[in-house]
């Protein structure tokens, strides 16, 4: 399958609003079984419903012929992060950062790193990472959450009340989202875990 930009990797995984993520790669996968990268969007679309294990069988299956795929370790570090296996979750991620550095999706994979980081209460990474996604992808809103949250959790208070007015700042409607809604793919207690930290730097609800 051809490379998906960065803008096409949408969690909710609609392309050209008809088309779902899901849709087009059974599709692909019946002409070609073999399609690795049609099975890591495959594992991408169960992922977004929470299929964790539907998503890492998906995913295994695209590594094991081509195992050096970047696309399939990202999916594998997201889903294990997601379903609360962050440690193995970054690893994989690290992994696919190493293997293709220039890859389209790189806002997502560090965004996702920052946030595999905060998951495993390595809060201090986390702020390095989300900083370096922000250097790069000044505009894309998630990693200022994630920033904002692991400030609040080391308790650098002024830094952290910064970064909340810039992640609601950035798109508003991202930060409504993923904070005052929890988005499918995210467990309670993660959610949870991130509402503590944003609640630590400044933010609350109204």
């Amino acid at each position: 399958m051809a490379r998906h930009q960065t803008a096409e990797f949408h969690p909710l995984g609609l392309i050209e609003g008809r088309y779902s993520i899901e849709a087009l790669a059974r599709r692909a996968l019946a002409l070609d079984g073999a399609d690795a990268e049609a099975r890591s969007l495959l594992a991408n679309a169960l992922w977004t419903r929470a299929d964790y294990d539907g998503a890492l069988a998906e995913v295994e299956r695209a590594l094991a012929t081509t195992p050096n795929l970047a696309f399939a370790h990202h999916m594998r570090g997201t889903t294990l992060i997601f379903s609360g296996r962050p440690k193995e979750g970054v690893a994989a991620l690290e992994r696919s950062i190493r293997l293709d550095p220039r890859e389209p999706r790189e806002a997502v994979r560090l965004n996702q790193l920052a946030l595999g980081l905060y998951f495993c209460r390595d809060y201090a990474a986390a702020v390095g990472v989300a900083k370096r996604a922000i250097r790069s992808f000044p505009n894309f809103p998630h990693p200022h959450c994630w920033l904002a949250a692991a400030l609040g959790q080391l308790g650098r208070l002024e830094e952290a009340k910064e970064a909340l007015e810039r992640a609601i700042a950035v798109v508003p409607g991202a930060f409504e989202t993923n904070v005052r809604g929890r988005v499918p793919w995210m467990r309670p207690e993660d959610h949870t875990h991130m509402l503590e930290g944003l609640r630590k730097a400044g933010w609350y609800e109204r």
